[in-house]
């Protein structure tokens, strides 16, 4: 083997690399997407062995190439548009990408659940019969709230009246004197007076032969049937709250029970025990029972209110007839006396 001098075998040596360093130039320099263009290997083995003078020109005429320049810009509209970044900061450490991910990328909303969870919401997602328990149990509520508003204002003005009328029986010396007090005035109170004088000056003829056992006795008869019919007349509208709240956790009961029998239907034809499916359903009929009680716990309360108040109501009721029964007695007693005490005798 022939020995060759140095300098003829570092040219082709530098005439290779010079061409794949143009390569990689071309490369960084053409558009993203595009593959830079292979170096034909027929091109290295043409190459003539050179001297050391014509390798550099060449190499340092390599980088000037004006195809990068001249290359054709890429469609913008060709290029594939990049991922929306992630809501989670990449540069985060991983735990805590984690943690926040669920906060940050909330899940898909399940299309089964309602839109809207609230009480409203509930109820117009609800089935027709949860619907018409519901609207009547909200009746109910609107029926107490409204004899409590009236009764009370009832209450309130009779009892008043009932104890101004007891001062007046205080104040009268007879049951004429009374009677002029009361005047044309409708309540119990003055009815009772009224009634009482009424019968005195009808059973005042047989007096003296009769006696006044039979007046006292057929006076307190009216004045127990005044204080009975006032008392009764003021408990009028106190049923239906003594109805409403025995009857209404029971109502609301029952939607709720229709309510959970449909959620069990749906289980059943979904094939599915998922908590997110079945909770709508079980919710809506519970809200059934919370209207329920809504409705139940007030007119309790309200009963219990007003039955406390009519009694304190037939109790000035009843102070009011002793008072008429006394000026009777009084009436009574006197009535011989008056006559001696007459002019001329």
């Amino acid at each position: 083997m022939p020995h060759l001098p140095l300098s003829r075998l570092g040219a082709p040596i530098a005439l290779s690399l010079a061409c794949v360093m143009a390569s990689m130039a071309h490369a960084q320099d053409a558009a993203p997407g595009q593959a830079p263009a292979p170096v034909p290997a027929p091109a290295l083995e043409a190459q003539q062995p050179q001297s050391p003078a014509a390798a550099a020109p060449a190499t340092s005429a390599q980088p000037a190439d004006p195809a990068p320049a001249t290359a054709p810009v890429a469609d913008p509209a060709a290029i594939p548009a990049s991922p929306e970044p992630e809501p989670v900061a990449d540069f985060l450490p991983q735990p805590v990408q984690d943690a926040l991910a669920p906060i940050l990328t909330p899940p898909a909303r399940d299309p089964n659940l309602p839109h809207d969870l609230s009480p409203m919401g509930m109820f117009w997602a609800a089935d027709i019969v949860v619907k018409a328990v519901m609207i009547g149990l909200a009746f109910a509520s609107v029926v107490t709230w409204t004899v409590l508003v009236v009764k009370a204002l009832e209450l309130w003005g009779a009892s008043a009246t009932a104890q101004k009328g007891i001062r007046r029986i205080q104040q009268a010396a007879s049951l004429d004197a009374a009677v002029a007090a009361s005047g044309s005035r409708r309540d119990a109170v003055s009815r009772m007076i009224r009634s009482a004088a009424e019968e005195y000056r009808r059973s005042k003829p047989a007096l003296d032969v009769a006696g006044d056992h039979g007046v006292k006795e057929r006076v307190e008869s009216q004045l127990d049937r005044i204080e009975a019919v006032a008392g009764r007349r003021m408990g009028r509208g106190t049923g239906i709250l003594a109805t409403i709240g025995s009857t209404a956790p029971f109502v609301g009961l029952f939607g709720t029970v229709w309510g959970i029998m449909n959620s069990f239907i749906r289980i059943s034809e979904s094939q599915t025990t998922n908590l997110a499916v079945v909770a709508p359903g079980i919710a809506e009929a519970l809200l059934a029972t919370a209207i329920g009680l809504v409705a139940a716990i007030p007119a309790v309360v309200i009963y219990n209110v007003f039955a406390r108040g009519i009694t304190g109501y037939r109790l000035r009721l009843a102070n009011a007839a002793a008072g008429v029964r006394q000026l009777v007695s009084r009436d009574l007693d006197f009535r011989g006396i008056a006559a001696t005490t007459a002019p001329g005798k």
